[in-house]
């Protein structure tokens, strides 16, 4: 890997000398020791010919060369134009589903391996020229002997070598940054990289994309919001993935959308809505929505729904996730800054030491600024610098369970500036969230979580008898209860029956449940009683 790993770096240089990329960096507005670089690196010394590409140019085309993890960098940037020029911004735009494909040969090869059977015996047509092409795989129109029209994706060969050196240096780079930075080790980088390499591994795997897209489709069954294609599970396989093919607009087609009069401000409303659906009541989210992953139906443009595909990358949320986000946000809406400081310090972010006011006048400082404007006023680049220098300040540590979710947070950002400048976000959220969490309370939730607490008293009856059981004829390998360890201790002893007797209260339920459990309770008064008296 080490080796590897070498071959990669120089693989890196090269590009950056070819593409001119070092003349990108050192225009920026960087310290002078920064700068002084510059005359450090050999190849500046030689004299070099201008290239005849733009800047945007030279650097799409540098991350195309760099491969897979390169271009999904390019990807999330590309929907920030806020904090890029222009130009950038337009060449990146490209790398979402216009990436140089593969040859059509080798992907016929592989589909028909994977399949076991010639493209003939499957589809009555199959398109050899790739109808897009993207960082990880590329697709084919096609349809089945059955009639229906598909699009099958198979992956590029060969990335694995690819991804394994480039990630091999991102863990020293990580691990490095550890070392010699305390602000680093508040970002956790190794635990951020160790979550990627687990996210891009699994967008190799085909059949765990198939398995998201039915969930994802599950959760919304005849939803007006979203619609997802269907998964031809006959066909599929960890290298090629077959499913019904989307007519739609794509979402930054706005001359198209505007033309068939599109209402804007409902669908940047309705992305909003999804992405907190996904979240909170679904705990399951799409977590690659760059624009070349999102459509618009041309059915009802006055309603309008999104088609989502390529769920390769998706998130979840613990239950403790989703309230500590939930409450958070909420907090936010409200403008409770405390409550926002108070959370931070329960939830172990910040040290337990944070004076709760300074705390609480930091955030304010950073968030105050941005509600009651929409969203084109809003810096959210000058937002995201001064809440990391909140966070060195009190040592906030980033979450790297929740990096899925401030990465697709970004891509909905960038996605609402474009469809509609205007969208309040804050005031589009706020309702879905205040009703989440009146239904968390609801008598119908409060029943449902009983229930499932029900019914796990059988379970815990048998544990107990189990344990009664042992007690009552302890085998010689057995440690001894803690009550007989010391028998002058009288608390522990008494200690010991209350935790039995806690056991007892909880199994009795369980005739409430299922009357075949019901000598577990006589057998616990029984044990019980051979506890006492000895």
């Amino acid at each position: 890997m080490k080796l590897l790993a070498v071959r990669r770096l120089l693989r890196i240089q090269r590009v950056v000398i070819r593409y001119r990329l070092d003349d990108l960096l050192f225009a920026l507005p960087l310290p002078w020791f920064l700068l002084a670089l510059r005359y450090a690196l050999p190849w500046r010394w030689l004299p070099r010919k201008p290239l005849e590409l733009s800047r945007g140019a030279r650097l799409r085309l540098a991350l195309q060369d760099l491969g897979p993890i390169f271009i999904k960098f390019g990807q999330i940037l590309s929907t920030r134009r806020d904090l890029l020029p222009e130009d950038i911004a337009d060449e990146l735009m490209r790398l979402q589903d216009r990436v140089p494909p593969f040859d059509s040969q080798k992907a016929v090869a592989l589909i028909e391996q994977q399949l076991g059977k010639k493209i003939s015996d499957v589809f009555s047509r199959f398109d050899i020229e790739p109808l897009a092409s993207a960082s990880v795989a590329q697709v084919h129109a096609a349809q089945l002997k059955s009639g229906e029209e598909v699009v099958v994706k198979v992956i590029r060969p060969g990335l694995k070598p690819i991804i394994a050196q480039d990630l091999a240096w991102l863990f020293i780079l990580a691990r490095t940054a550890e070392k010699l930075s305390a602000d680093a080790r508040l970002l956790h980088p190794v635990d951020v990289v160790s979550d990627y390499e687990k996210t891009i591994y699994d967008e190799l795997d085909l059949l765990r994309e198939a398995a998201n897209a039915s969930q994802l489709k599950r959760n919304f069954e005849g939803s007006s919001l979203l619609y997802v294609p269907q998964v031809y599970w006959d066909w599929c396989r960890p290298k090629v993935l077959v499913m019904e093919r989307i007519y739609g607009i794509q979402v930054t087609d706005l001359a198209t959308l505007a033309d068939q009069r599109t209402d804007m401000k409902m669908l940047a409303e309705r992305g909003v809505e999804i992405f907190f659906t996904q979240v909170f009541r679904d705990s399951f989210f799409h977590a690659d929505m760059h624009p070349g992953n999102i459509f618009v139906s041309t059915v009802n443009p006055w309603s309008p729904q999104y088609i989502a595909i390529d769920c390769g990358i998706v998130g979840s949320l613990t239950p403790e996730d989703q309230d500590y986000l939930a409450r958070n946000l909420f907090a936010f809406f409200k403008r409770d800054y405390r409550r926002v400081a108070q959370l931070h310090i329960d939830s172990g972010w910040v040290p337990a030491e944070t004076k709760l006011n300074e705390f609480e006048a930091a955030i304010r400082t950073v968030c105050e600024p941005i509600f009651e404007k929409p969203l084109k006023d809003i810096s959210f680049g000058q937002v995201l610098m001064r809440l990391f220098q909140t966070a060195r300040r009190f040592n906030m540590e980033v979450q790297p369970q929740l990096v899925l979710l401030q990465k697709t947070l970004l891509n909905i950002e960038g996605l609402g500036r474009q469809l509609y400048p205007d969208l309040d976000l804050w005031n589009t959220a706020q309702p879905f969230l205040e009703r989440w969490m009146r239904e968390r309370v609801s008598p119908k939730t409060l029943l449902g979580n009983l229930h499932s607490q029900v019914e796990q008293l059988p379970h815990l009856a048998n544990m107990t008898r189990d344990l009664l059981e042992r007690m009552s004829q302890p085998h010689a390998k057995d440690p001894p209860p803690p009550w007989h360890q010391r028998k002058d201790d009288w608390f522990l002893r008494l200690l010991g029956c209350a935790h039995l007797a806690g056991g007892a209260i909880l199994a009795v339920g369980g005739p409430l449940h299922e009357l075949g459990h019901w000598p577990a309770g006589i057998m616990i008064a029984v044990g019980l009683y051979l506890v006492v008296r000895r």
